[in-house]
């Protein structure tokens, strides 16, 4: 016996013995679990990158290698590069948009009675597909507005303060005593003297498309002092009906229609035409040219051609941001619900008002969360395809052009597998970055 048994210590107890399951040990059988996921992983994740990395070394057959060619056409071909600096747009623009939306939203919507309602409602263009949400933004951007939302919104408002032309395509015919005068206006070729009785006629117009002002034409009275006369739409359906130049029962005077009267270039008097077309000028106009000025005649407005060259990748990156601004705004609000009310009615006990707690508290506790938000969506930017190849019209594609589009293009339009490849690649290399950034960042927030 040892000292220590003698004073009577307990022995040590002793190691336990290590039990193994039927299986195996605790390894393997986390290792079976684990394998049909890494062979999923392998065949649908890492398979795909390694092959693509090697392909991109080859030419467009497959059979040789050409070294970093398919690399640098990265940098001198124009449609990579247009893509590439749409791509710097998107992802500049797209996410900061579409977070600043949800950053709004969720702070608005934190004090009213119908904040769920109205977040369900943003939030449910994330339930449409990217396919679904492109045809939809196609018939919204449509030139015509009569087609499209947005142009339909545009030339409302326009025409509310500039009043389109009832007639753009009027202009006169035969035997008539108007000509051009440049610009798009008409001017009579001999002066008018007072008590005269002028004749404009003008075609041109569908008697269906002229105003509901418009009514039958009458020829105009003459009046001492005064220049007198009538412009009307000079042509009556039917062969052989009506007298050219004169004033028949079936056609309808241009009503609203402006006249000017010109003394060496300038407007001495004005006038409009009433309903039936007549139209009356004071004595200043004696001896002057009769001039129906280039407003009569523009055409109307059409609004903006949304998917244009110069406005299609904006149009785009605004679909984008319908759709993603509700994705924003449910995690702002979830970061939001954590943020401690004291801090904030602290700081509206110390006089400040909302802007300032919005600037100075809200928002710096919210850091985390807007930046999660913005890295996610310039994760999502980078691949974006769907949107631009659906609502970019061919004539507006190339200008409208994105990495993932140019590879897809590449690669089964043009027939180009290496450089769809090397686009690919570059593709993963500009993501791996911001996803370490990301998850570097997710990391230090569950270590806290």
């Amino acid at each position: 016996m040892t000292s220590a048994t003698a004073a009577g210590t307990p022995p040590a107890p002793a190691a336990p013995k290590s039990r193994k399951s039927v299986t195996g040990t605790r390894r393997t059988v986390a290792a079976l679990f684990l394998l049909p996921a890494l062979v999923l992983l392998g065949a649908l994740v890492v398979y795909p990158i390694g092959y693509s990395l090697i392909r991109s070394f080859y030419d467009q057959s497959g059979d040789s290698f050409a070294g970093f060619d398919n690399y640098e056409a990265l940098f001198t071909d124009d449609g990579i590069r247009t893509a590439l600096k749409n791509n710097i747009l998107w992802v500049v623009f797209a996410p900061t948009v579409a977070t600043a939306l949800g950053l709004i939203f969720a702070v608005l919507t934190e004090r009213v009675r119908w904040g769920t309602a109205f977040k369900l409602v943003v939030f449910m263009p994330m339930a449409i597909s990217m396919l679904a949400a492109g045809i939809i933004f196609r018939l919204v951007y449509d030139q015509d507005p009569d087609k499209g939302v947005a142009n339909a919104v545009w030339v409302g408002v326009h025409d509310t303060f500039a009043e389109s032309s009832a007639f753009p395509k009027a202009h006169p015919g035969r035997e008539s005593p108007l000509e051009p005068a440049g610009g798009g206006a008409f001017v009579t070729k001999e002066p008018v003297g007072t008590g005269e009785v002028i004749s404009l006629p003008l075609v041109g117009v569908a008697p269906d498309l002229m105003p509901d002002s418009a009514k039958k034409a009458v020829p105009a009275e003459p009046e001492d002092g005064k220049i007198t006369g009538t412009t009307w739409q000079d042509f009556t359906r039917g062969k052989g009906v009506g007298k050219l130049g004169g004033v028949d029962p079936a056609e309808l005077g241009y009503a609203g229609m402006k006249i000017e009267a010109v003394k060496d270039g300038k407007v001495v008097a004005s006038t409009k035409a009433a309903g039936d077309g007549t139209f009356t000028l004071p004595a200043e106009a004696d001896g002057a040219l009769l001039r129906l000025p280039a407003d009569n005649f523009k055409e109307p407005y059409n609004g903006l051609d949304w998917l244009g060259p110069s406005l299609v990748t904006p149009a785009v990156i605004g679909s984008y941001v319908w759709m993603w601004a509700g994705f924003a705004m449910v995690l702002i609000a979830a970061g939001l619900a954590g943020v401690p009310r004291e801090l904030l009615e602290a700081a509206r006990v110390d006089g400040a008002n909302e802007w300032q707690v919005f600037r100075r508290v809200t928002v710096p506790l919210l850091a985390p969360v807007l930046a999660v938000v913005a890295v996610t969506l310039m994760i999502n930017v980078l691949k974006v395809f769907d949107l631009v190849f659906i609502i970019a019209p061919g004539s507006s594609q190339d200008d409208a052009n994105v990495l993932a589009l140019e590879l897809y293009r590449k690669g089964f339009a043009s027939d180009q597998p290496g450089i769809a490849s090397a686009i690919s690649v570059f593709l993963l290399l500009l993501v791996i970055p911001v996803m370490w950034f990301n998850v570097r960042r997710l990391r230090r927030e569950v270590r806290r």
